[in-house]
């Protein structure tokens, strides 16, 4: 029983991260996991046998996607009863769950196979601000890496528009623009450019490909409105214009790019949002052998900078964390961010 009362613990542990994040009835459905993993399912029997961390595998998020797309197909129109916030007893979501698992529990039982692709642009404002931040300690002009890009929404970053607290920057007439809820001073408005933008992911989505394109919707929360249309506006860029999106391992794919030749007045920057957790720590360790070799060569005129936003396991608070080279390779805390970028609380000048 310690096993399941640990899996339980952080069955629990994860709903109570979705609702602090602003998604009750997402949270209800993780949180239904507990009674799942009692029932006599392939999913429940899943459940119950996991042998990693629940948490860092952000399993019950797996299964939430898959009961969401199924609601989208409508093929589990219960659900929305939960979605819609209709139903208020746990008991109730929890029977509502069972009865869905029960049904389609062959067809929900590979949404365990691999973590959420939680793509969501949002987070590129958080990017951003630390570019600014950035363009003003090393060069102006950045190249850009992006470690578990999963469709590549944050490699679109050089075409939204930004809202950052009343800095405003990125194209003019860009399709999407992004406006979290600013908290703290402005950012510094230090312009800045993007040369270039690229990205890896063990399992890349092509959002061409209409399946594909449903499935990562499927991870958005259903109570998170205002990235469905960040989504939709995504995809359809990518329809419009592909982004350099490569299937690599990150530690491979990042030391590739660092022996790569860097023009001089341009920082290379390697950057990734809530991804750190699902890389292996000997993969974490390559990552962080690389970063340290590349910065003890960085020179002024060729800079490397490391933007971070990702979990802090103690506190379940999403951090923006910078580095750079020369310049010591030091972390700064330049701010904290909603899971999804609804809102930023901006620390950098400060710092």
């Amino acid at each position: 029983m310690e096993r399941q009362d640990e899996i339980d613990r952080q069955i629990a542990a994860q709903a109570d991260h979705v609702a602090a994040n602003d998604a009750p009835a997402t949270a209800a459905i993780c949180r239904a996991l507990i009674a799942l993993a009692r029932g006599d399912t392939a999913c429940g029997r899943r459940i119950a046998n996991w042998p990693g961390d629940v948490l860092a595998d952000a399993m019950p998020l797996r299964l939430a996607g898959g009961l969401h797309h199924l609601f989208r197909k409508g093929e589990a129109p219960a659900l929305g009863a939960i979605y819609r916030q209709e139903v208020s007893e746990q008991v109730d979501v929890d029977a509502i769950v069972a009865e869905v698992v029960a049904a389609h529990d062959t067809e929900l039982l590979p949404w365990f196979d691999g973590p959420p692709q939680t793509n969501e642009a949002g987070r590129s404002a958080s990017f951003v601000a630390a570019l600014h931040w950035l363009a003003s300690r090393t060069t102006a002009v950045f190249e850009l890496g992006e470690i578990g890009s999963s469709a590549g929404m944050n490699l679109l970053i050089d075409r939204y528009g930004y809202d950052l607290g009343g800095v405003v920057s990125g194209p003019a007439d860009a399709p999407c623009t992004i406006r979290p809820d600013w908290q703290g001073p402005p950012p510094s408005a230090t312009p800045f450019q993007i040369a270039q933008v690229r990205g890896c992911d063990l399992q890349p989505i092509d959002v061409r490909d209409d399946a594909a394109a449903d499935r990562l919707i499927a991870y958005i929360w259903p109570e998170a409105h205002a990235r469905f249309e960040r989504m939709a506006a995504g995809i359809a860029m990518i329809r419009e214009r592909a982004v350099d999106l490569a299937q690599a391992d990150a530690a491979d794919w990042i030391t590739a790019r660092l022996a790569e030749p860097q023009e001089a007045g341009v920082t290379r920057v390697l950057m990734h949002s809530i991804v750190w957790q699902y890389i292996p720590p000997e993969r974490q360790a390559v990552i962080e052998a690389a970063m340290a070799e590349a910065g003890a060569r960085a020179t002024t005129e060729r800079p490397l900078a490391w933007i971070a936003l990702e979990t802090n396991r103690a506190t379940f608070r999403h951090e923006l964390k910078v580095r750079y080279w020369p310049g010591g390779g030091e972390p700064h805390l330049l701010g904290e961010a909603q899971a999804h970028g609804a809102w930023v609380w901006w620390l950098g000048e400060a710092v």
